[in-house]
């Protein structure tokens, strides 16, 4: 009888930063953007557990080795009144696909956003992962597909800023 592999999920703790870094270089390359990817072990510990630490993480164990994460952050709907969480990344290596580590990972989501009183848990994919989105709609998620999603950054960041009308006093 095969054996089934032990899945468990948790809260990432720091020691599991260098997983994690590899974990997102991982997602960048299954993106093909790995050259965009710039994180660094310093930059997401801090961020995981610095002050004001306002990034979350879960690691996916398969048989007590890191092969998942999801790190997401608080958003706010102002429609709803309350926060809601944004799923930044979330990553399965390619020999842990299909053992259950992707679904264990948005129902421990799923779970904190219920325990929490948050209304929904939001994400992006992009348009070609198709094995991803219909993963996702399996699972009974909804595409916005009347958002278009918009970022400013580098350069064009950086102008607009220096636009900005000075800050009045409170």
């Amino acid at each position: 009888m095969p054996v089934t592999p032990a899945v468990q999920v948790r809260r990432a703790v720091p020691g599991d930063v260098p997983a994690l870094v590899d974990l997102v270089y991982g997602l960048a390359d299954y993106e093909k953007a790995r050259h965009e990817c710039t994180l660094t072990a310093g930059q997401l510990h801090t961020a995981l557990f610095g002050p004001g630490a306002a990034v979350f993480a879960h690691t996916a164990l398969l048989d007590d080795r890191i092969a998942g994460c999801a790190i997401w952050f608080l958003n706010f709907s102002t429609w709803d009144g309350v926060h809601g969480i944004y799923l930044e990344d979330l990553f399965v290596t390619p020999e842990a696909r299909g053992s259950g580590l992707g679904r264990a990972l948005l129902a421990a989501l799923a779970q904190e956003a219920h325990a929490h009183g948050y209304s929904r848990v939001s994400w992006s994919v992009l348009t070609w992962n198709t094995p991803s989105i219909g993963f996702y709609e399996s699972l009974g998620a909804v595409i916005q597909d009347e958002w278009v999603g918009y970022r400013l950054s580098g350069d064009a960041l950086t102008a607009l800023a220096a636009t900005a009308p000075p800050e009045s006093p409170a």
